[in-house]
């Protein structure tokens, strides 16, 4: 499915942001503060802008029938209060669906699929924050979505399990929008990169266009030296605390 932002705004944090994505991994990165949540809040609906527009093949999300089915989101602030087993918050996935015999399949698929099938009947709640975070996406996962949302996802993983979720997020074959802190990562899993700073989208392209010095430099205020990966070849980046005169 194809996603367009078209001039979003949220006054006082976001100014302007225009993006598209279409069945691929679509990175935004940037500073604290540089306004990346509140645009994924745009697109999963928890947010409406006071401008602009977010569109989903054509039709604006607040406005789409069926979205939930569409699109899943994995949140900073996702959270389950009560003590379910990790297979029933997974379970939740399929709320959007109407009952099937396939529900206890996907759920089980998506388990698996990021390695937590030995703890489905584990209180969710008992969970480290590196479990809860890869139950959750297979939560996600488990709806089945066309557009998939992702803040932060690697968030309490470690590299392992980092490198396994983006990988699996690259391997759905669905619209990926995710905000990325590391931005190694970004450049290994995305197509292409959005620069946020101060509210602004202020470059984007591939991760070879976008991740150089230069730009580092005036968004993050840190020397990088671009390097490649040995074996994937894609740009890699080493810092300096100091930006470089």
């Amino acid at each position: 499915m194809r996603v367009e932002l078209q001039g979003v705004t949220v006054r006082g944090i976001i100014s302007d942001i225009s993006l598209q994505a279409s069945a691929e991994v679509v990175g935004i990165v940037g500073p604290n503060g540089s306004g990346k949540s509140t645009t994924l809040r745009c697109v999963y609906r928890a947010l409406k802008p006071d401008g602009g527009a977010v569109l989903i093949d054509g039709l604006n999300v607040h406005k789409r029938p069926h979205v939930a089915r569409e699109l899943a989101a994995l949140t900073q602030e996702s959270q389950v209060e009560f003590d379910f087993t990790v297979a029933e918050v997974v379970e939740m996935g399929r709320l959007p669906h109407e009952r099937s015999v396939r529900d206890r399949q996907v759920v089980d698929e998506a388990l698996a699929t990021v390695d937590v099938s030995h703890l489905s009947g584990r209180s969710f709640l008992s969970l480290s924050g590196g479990e809860r975070q890869r139950v959750l996406i297979a939560r996600a996962i488990a709806q089945e979505p066309r557009v998939l949302v992702l803040d932060e996802p690697t968030n309490h993983l470690d590299i392992r399990h980092q490198l396994d979720v983006l990988a699996l997020a690259r391997g759905l074959g669905v619209t990926v929008l995710t905000v990325l802190h590391d931005l190694n990562l970004a450049a290994s899993y995305c197509d292409r990169l959005y620069v946020l700073d101060e509210g602004r989208v202020v470059a984007s392209g591939t991760p070879d266009e976008v991740l150089v010095p230069e730009l580092i430099a005036k968004v993050f205020h840190v020397s990088a030296h671009v390097v490649r990966h040995p074996t994937t070849g894609v740009p890699q980046l080493l810092f300096d605390q100091e930006v470089t005169p």
